[in-house]
């Protein structure tokens, strides 16, 4: 054999087996830990969705935990709240006496004191009326069980004999019930003493120190003096607008049943008017309330068939003609529509109970007008901080 030819072989033999200095490193892929952990993780808006269910939890719980601690304060918080809602109704008038100089403190008790001559007034006009009216009643009563027994013969229902027998003495059973029942209420008349009262004294310290409880609610917000100043005045604003929509729905109310009633001549018309109008202010129960006092007036007074056109006339002024009216009101003192004050009105309601019927409208207008003020003058400091440039006259020529 040739020398090259075993050169040729070893050369062959050494390139085959490469020595461990010559072997190639492993390759090494770097990868972002960022980016593999976002290959993992859930999509953003199932990580939004699930923020949100947890943010809707976190609301219920409070909301819970709100009623349960008002209903065991209501004794207390339902006569502060009420006063300060009279409070901030009657305000103004405190307001306009202490401009005539008027001392806060004697405009405030003067108010104080109109607004319990109206509520007496009322109560006399209301209650004397049915206590003129009440043999009247207990006649239409007699009347009623008659045509009830009827009705039943009417129908071909044997015994009406014991029928009637029976409606007697379960009436006669009411009445005991009644009579019962007026004893349970004397036993609980403290309860009620003390919620008259606390509800003046409410009404009196918050019509006397409005502003200064103002003020002190401004700086314990939390919030800038401005911001303050624009959420308390919205709420006190609100709540002045939706009394005063109230007012013109009530009054309305209380002339159509008013002059139905007078029409029909149905005893105690104006007093009727007076129910209409009063119980018009709390939601939907003052309407049952005022149309079953007129309706069962019309009863005691005219019979079934006046009775009955009482109903529709009732039916009539808190149905199809109050959306006629309730519109214009609220849209112009609230700028709500009548649909979402039924929505807010009902789901307050059953949440927070009577007070929260009451202060559902205004609260809820009060929010939106809290946010368009926010929104507006947080783009008018963004245009203060960032002017648009100024054009030069000659550039643009």
């Amino acid at each position: 054999m040739s020398p090259r030819f075993l050169d040729r072989f070893t050369r062959g033999h050494t390139e085959r087996e490469p020595t461990a200095a010559q072997t190639p490193e492993p390759t090494v892929v770097q990868i972002d830990a960022t980016s593999l952990s976002r290959v993992f993780s859930a999509p953003m808006w199932l990580r939004d969705l699930g923020l949100l269910a947890w943010f809707l939890v976190g609301v219920a719980v409070l909301l819970v935990g709100l009623v349960w601690l008002l209903g065991l304060t209501s004794t207390i918080v339902v006569p502060v709240t009420l006063g300060a809602i009279l409070a901030t109704v009657a305000g103004p008038l405190v307001t306009v006496l202490q401009r005539r100089r008027v001392p806060r403190a004697a405009g405030a008790a003067l108010v104080l004191l109109l607004l319990l001559a109206i509520a007496v007034v009322i109560a006399l006009m209301v209650f004397g009326g049915i206590y003129e009216q009440s043999s009247e009643i207990k006649a239409a009563a007699s009347q009623a069980v008659d045509k009830i027994e009827g009705w039943f013969n009417d129908a071909g229902a044997g015994g009406t004999s014991s029928t009637t027998a029976d409606v007697k003495t379960s009436t006669a059973e009411t009445g005991k019930a009644l009579i019962q029942g007026v004893t349970n209420g004397i036993k609980e008349l403290t309860s009620f003493v003390f919620f008259l009262t606390f509800t003046v004294f409410s009404t009196f310290f918050l019509l006397k120190d409005g502003p200064a409880v103002r003020r002190f609610v401004d700086r314990n917000l939390g919030v800038p003096s401005d911001v303050a100043s624009i959420i308390t005045g919205n709420v006190i604003r609100s709540l002045r607008r939706y009394f005063l929509g109230v007012t013109y729905v009530a009054a309305f109310n209380a002339i159509v049943v008013g002059v139905g009633a007078y029409l029909l001549d149905v005893p105690l018309a104006g007093t009727i008017a007076v129910v209409v109008f009063v119980t018009a202010y709390v939601p939907f129960i003052g309407a049952f309330v005022s149309g079953a006092f007129a309706v069962l007036l019309a009863l005691a007074s005219q019979g079934t068939s006046t009775a009955l056109i009482m109903l529709v006339i009732v039916i009539l002024a808190n149905g199809l003609l109050q959306n006629i009216v309730q519109p214009i009101a609220f849209g112009a003192t609230l700028d709500l529509n009548p649909l979402v004050v039924l929505i807010v009105t009902i789901g307050f309601g059953a949440l927070f109970g009577m007070i929260g019927m009451v202060l559902a409208a205004p609260l809820t207008s009060a929010g939106l007008h809290i946010s368009r003020e926010l929104a507006r003058v947080k783009a008018l400091d963004a245009a203060r901080a960032h002017p648009p440039p100024e054009t030069d006259p000659a550039a643009a020529l």
